[in-house]
């Protein structure tokens, strides 16, 4: 019985050296939420971090860092709990003990910045066939959600083969159970979870090849 203290000790430290990163990460993702809960600066802050059309045309570097620092609703709220608990304190940690730490991040980077980017164009063309309003060009857009459905999406990739069928249709399915549609164009949130998982599938494939050319 003295010993178990200890041992449960050793094993959360050894499971949290393996993801320290992503804890870290997560730490400084906790810390902001805290305080834009009470902060009377949030909204402003929200504002300039948002990777809408306008701000990526102004200081693109600093909305998309910012952004991939907040936390968007309740820590419980489902979005959330697939978002952050899942998508980044599950997903993300475990790639990281996997695959390191820089591989992780590129993998969340990749969905993070590059689906923000790749729904410039479609945006762009969709305000001009009127499919989507032309306030959607100033609309707030920030969060975590696009990089952590790319670490679930290059998760699922790594998965055995017989998890990868539950996995997409999780991974796929829940940004389009709650989207909203212009004849067969879903909204651009949509739009970008789902590109963002197709970049976190194809880079979980390089990542399963690369582990398996080196072993």
């Amino acid at each position: 019985m003295i010993g178990s203290p200890r041992r449960v000790g050793a094993t959360v430290a050894f499971w949290a050296a393996r993801g320290r990163w992503t804890i870290g990460y997560v730490v400084v993702l906790l810390g902001i939420h805290a305080w834009m809960v009470d902060s009377d600066r949030a909204d402003a802050f929200v504002a300039w971090a948002s990777t809408n059309l306008v701000n990526l045309g102004t200081h693109p570097v600093g909305a998309l860092a910012a952004s991939a620092l907040i936390v968007n609703g309740d820590l419980l709220d489902p979005g959330t709990v697939i978002t952050f608990w899942l998508g980044v304190v599950g997903a993300l940690w475990w790639l990281e003990a996997r695959y390191g730490a820089l591989r992780a991040a590129a993998v969340y980077l990749g969905g993070h910045v590059g689906a923000t980017l790749l729904t410039v164009p479609v945006i762009l063309a969709a305000v001009r066939a009127g499919r989507y309003a032309e306030d959607t060009r100033t609309a707030v857009d920030v969060g975590i959600s696009y990089g952590a459905q790319a670490a679930l999406a290059a998760v699922v990739v790594t998965l055995p083969w017989w998890a990868w069928a539950p996995g997409a249709i999780f991974v796929l399915g829940w940004p389009l159970l709650d989207a909203e549609w212009s004849g067969l164009l879903p909204d651009f949130t949509t739009v970008g979870h789902l590109l963002a998982a197709a970049i976190g599938a194809v880079l979980g494939v390089v990542l399963l090849r690369s582990r398996r050319s080196t072993s």
